[in-house]
């Protein structure tokens, strides 16, 4: 006999606007808690020194998580110059130091390197894993780590502000995958100064804004009542990059039980990934072949 899930079965997206000082996961399981949903995970980890947008999915939005995890994020942040860091950020303690610091004309020139397709290290202190232990874990037991280099997409990297000489604040949209902290260490190497970030805040994660976010004191008023509902955003949103395809009642019905179903013409090539809707409601995402969808994903 299957075991029945507890909780509620609610669906949907919530935008936080994380503030700073709690991890990623104390927040989901705190929104999982107020909801008392089944269900509940997030869309990219931020640093609990980092604030901004945190987009947390319940129920069948977990199944578009990935597709928020890929999608472009924006960072503003402030690197401050002549100290690295153990964490690359103000957390850490200071390791090396240096009085030189770089004018405006020579952190322009600069930042053209980090943009675009880039090779990035990640900071000792991160998430990645090495031989199935976490890199941060290994950092705080004394272990230097040679991480490999990973590729990243940088859209684009902004000098926002030059406050003094030992502060410049940025602004970078990129993918999936990017280390802040590792932009302000490699920035100050480039620039001979050495660099850690001081803040970072995310303003915005694909659909979602810090804009719309909701407050952990909004969580707190509102939990386990009837109104915290209202603060949900419709899975869908996490679909935002992806094609929609009508399906048809027959196709609805057929995709719903796993199977190929029929979706109105559209633009969409042989072999896309899209996703189908019925009265406005997401029914599956799969792959398009000749006029029907083959489902990946069925939304319940």
């Amino acid at each position: 006999m299957a075991r029945t899930k507890k909780g509620r079965a609610v669906s949907g997206w919530l935008v936080i606007d994380k503030p700073a000082g709690i991890t990623s996961t104390a927040i989901v399981n705190k929104v999982k808690w107020a909801f008392q949903a089944q269900k509940a995970g997030h869309a990219g980890t931020l640093d609990p020194a980092a604030t901004g947008v945190l987009a947390v999915a319940l129920g069948e939005a977990t199944k578009t998580v990935p597709y928020i995890t890929d999608a472009l994020k924006c960072y503003r942040f402030v690197v401050r110059f002549g100290a690295a860091t153990t964490t690359d950020d103000a957390e850490g303690s200071v390791i090396a130091t240096s009085v030189q610091r770089p004018d405006d004309a020579a952190i322009e020139a600069a930042l053209a390197a980090f943009r675009g397709d880039i090779q990035q290290v990640p900071p000792q202190f991160s998430a990645v894993k090495v031989d199935g232990e976490r890199a941060y874990d290994l950092a705080r037991d004394g272990e230097a780590m040679d991480l490999a280099a990973r590729p990243l997409w940088v859209e684009s990297l902004t000098l926002l502000a030059r406050p003094d000489a030992d502060h410049v604040e940025l602004e970078m949209v990129c993918g999936k995958g990017g280390y802040v902290r590792s932009i302000a260490r490699d920035l100050g190497q480039s620039l001979g100064c050495l660099g850690h970030v001081l803040w970072l805040r995310r303003e915005w994660s694909g659909p979602f804004t810090a804009a719309q976010g909701a407050t952990l004191e909004d969580i707190d008023r509102l939990a386990r009542t009837d109104e915290i509902d209202a603060l949900l955003q419709p899975l869908e949103l996490g679909l935002a990059d992806l094609p929609e395809l009508p399906a048809t009642p027959e196709g609805a019905a057929r995709l719903k039980n796993g199977n190929p179903g029929m979706v109105l013409a559209s633009s969409v090539d042989w072999g896309e990934e899209a996703w189908a809707s019925y009265q406005g409601r997401a029914v599956a995402v799969g792959i398009y072949k000749s006029g029907e969808l083959h489902p990946t994903r069925v939304f319940n």
